[in-house]
């Protein structure tokens, strides 16, 4: 969930607001900053501000549109704050989170400038528009201030996800059973490859003389199967007895 999501400031014009929000956002563990026209980017003051959260800066993605930043997304929320003329479909950090979690792709949360916020074009592109319940008397939040409610949001029910499955998967049982599956070694592929080899040539199966492609095949067939230490191990049992069988 926290990885579909992209946080796109729109013209942003301190440098400090950039790396306050990207120091936000890898605080909850999101990572995709799109930038669309910032004033200025990069910036020691950004970096400054960010306070260590030099990845999500140096991954940042700078756009001339906001067409480009939006590619691919299925679901695009709005950040506003204003009251606008024409009624639009709204919703609280919590309902957008869950609107996130649920969209089948990449989803976006749109933040205007500090002065002005979204245009109407850029009202446009949004799906609801995202309402952070603040005092109705004072209701404007620094940027990077929304951006850190936000990203709060989505990762509690980011947490609250992966506890309902930790929960779900220990009833069934299969916290207990399930293994993780680590491929074997180049080492240990390289040496059952040459037993697999020399016991084909043992049981009459290859000549060596015109191999041909059987063995480059045989290659393709187990690197596409990744078999553990263990199967190779079980594999090459195998192997030894074909050869005992064979003498």
């Amino acid at each position: 969930m926290l990885k579909q999501v992209s946080i796109v400031l729109i013209e942003t014009s301190h440098p400090g607001n950039i790396g306050a929000a990207a120091r936000a956002m890898m605080n909850m563990g999101l990572e995709k900053l799109v930038l669309v026209r910032p004033h200025k980017f990069p910036s020691a003051t950004a970096t400054a501000r960010a306070s260590g959260a030099v990845k999500v800066l140096a991954e940042a993605r700078v756009c001339d549109t906001l067409d480009e930043a939006l590619q691919d997304t299925r679901l695009v929320l709005g950040a506003s704050a204003r009251s606008r003329s024409i009624a639009w479909p709204e919703c609280d950090p919590e309902n957008a989170s869950q609107k996130i979690s649920a969209v089948n792709g990449e989803a976006a949360i749109l933040f205007g400038r500090e002065h002005s916020g979204l245009n109407n074009e850029e009202l446009d592109r949004c799906h609801q528009l995202l309402k952070i319940p603040t005092n109705p008397t004072f209701s404007s939040l620094n940027v990077a201030s929304a951006v850190q409610v936000m990203a709060y949001e989505m990762r509690c029910l980011w947490l609250k996800m992966q506890q309902n499955e930790a929960n779900e998967a220990e009833q069934n049982g299969q916290v207990a059973q399930s293994e993780q599956h680590i491929p074997a070694s180049s080492e240990l592929m390289d040496g059952f490859y040459q037993h697999l080899e020399q016991t084909l040539i043992d049981v009459d199966y290859l000549d060596p003389e015109k191999p041909r492609r059987l063995m480059r095949r045989l290659h393709r067939l187990f690197n596409r199967a990744a078999p553990s230490d263990t199967e190779i191990n079980i594999l090459r049992g195998i192997l030894t007895a074909a050869q005992k069988q064979s003498k």
